[in-house]
Formats: structure tokens, sequence, C-alpha cells
């Protein structure tokens, strides 16, 4: 019979098993993701702060945030690897992702801060020039549609690689095949514009991760059918 205070032989347990243990693991993934995330979108933030707030500054804006699309598709990828990985590796992970992805991610990103730079110099014109003001509505709307699609595609483009038309026009089907996941990207959507609203983008930003990982865990039924209808299931 044992009289140590250790644990049977049969009993131990690797570090991450338990429930403390497994928290901890998860904290440290996000944290890690997090801070790569930072890292990838660095360049693009500094030079962001050199810059006026005023619209004719807006393409040097939209300039700035060409490396966000790439580190938010490798942010996903490594968030979903989480489940798949054999150790604690979220640097590996991210770094994969956006190895794979990166070329993809910039194919529906660079479009998509293209045509919300249109929409926003559209609103910054509303009242001039003759435009009318219900005008603004429209171009709200249109602008609403057109971050719901950039959520889907770069989910998408994450995890499967199709060509872009072809996932261009998956993350449209998705919008309203799969409503309630638009529903719960355009609720996160606006969680994310309340932030910024109510605090800074700085802050926002240090919750980036777990804002994506509410948008993965949202986008599960919609990567869940892509894999079933597109790709066989493989």
């Amino acid at each position: 019979m044992s009289t140590g205070g250790g644990p049977r032989e049969g009993e131990r347990r690797e570090f991450g098993e338990g429930v403390l243990g497994r928290a901890t693991a998860v904290v440290y993934w996000y944290l890690i993701v997090e801070v790569l995330l930072m890292v990838a979108v660095l360049p693009g933030a500094l030079a962001s702060l050199f810059l006026d707030r005023a619209p004719g500054n807006a393409p040097l804006f939209a300039l700035c945030l060409v490396p966000v699309g790439p580190a938010v598709s490798a942010a996903l990828f490594a968030l979903r690897d989480r489940s798949k990985a054999e150790g604690l590796t979220p640097a590996s992970s991210f770094w994969r992702g956006y190895r794979l992805n990166w070329a993809d991610a910039l194919k529906v990103w660079v479009p998509g801060l293209v045509l919300g730079l249109v929409i926003l110099l559209g609103l910054a014109n509303v009242g001039a020039g003759g435009v009318p003001g219900w005008f603004a509505g429209v171009l709200v709307a249109v602008g609403v549609v057109l971050l719901l699609w950039l959520v889907n595609a770069l989910t998408i483009v994450s995890f499967f690689g199709f060509r872009t038309r072809d996932a261009a026009r998956l993350a449209a089907h998705f919008l309203g095949a799969r409503p309630l996941v638009t529903l719960g990207a355009l609720s996160l959507l606006v969680l994310a514009a309340g932030i910024v609203a109510l605090t800074t983008e700085a802050l926002f930003g240090l919750l980036a991760a777990v804002w994506l990982g509410l948008v993965l865990r949202n986008a599960g039924p919609l990567l869940a059918d892509v894999e079933e209808r597109f790709t066989g299931g493989s």
C-alpha cells in the first residue's frame, strides 16, 4: 500500500488535463494569438497614428488596414487549430495559418476595403453636390452587408482553398442561407462598434482575439455546411 502523498501509478496527469490546466491552456492560447495578431497589424497601426482624422486621408487609412485581413485569417486559423493541436503551439498555428492564407485573405480583403472606402467617401459627401440625404441610409445598409460578407469571406478562405470568386460567392450565399449565423455576425459587429464608440480602438484591439473566437464559434454551422456540401466532408 502506498504511503506517499503523490498520485498513484496510472493517475498522473499531463499539464492541461485537469480543469484548471485546460482553462490555463485556453487563456495562454488566446493570449499568444492576441499578441501575434497585434504584431501582424503593427506596421499599419503605427502608420495610421501619423494621419489626421480627415476625409481626405481615408485612402491612406484604408492602406494602413491592408495587413488586418491576413492577420485576422491567421488568428481564425490558429483559434480553430487549438482543438487539433498536440501541444501548446499557438504561435506555430498562427504563422502556419498566415503562410497558407495571406494571399487568399488579401484577395477578398482588399476589394472589401476599396468598396468600404467608396461607401465612406459617399457618406462624407451626402448633402453636398446634390446628393440627397436619404442616400446615406442606403450607403449604411450597403456597408453593413459588405461587413457581413467580409466576415464570411475571411472565415471561408481561412479554412478552405476555394478560388477567390467561389469563396466570394459562398460568402454571399450564406448571408441568406444561414440567417442565424448572419444575425450572430451582425450582433458581433454591433458589439465591436459599441466597444470602439464607448472606449477606444486600442481596447477593442486588445480584445480582438476573444472577439474573433466568438466569430469563429458563431460561424461553426457555416463551416460545417461548407465542408459537407462543397468539399465532400474531406
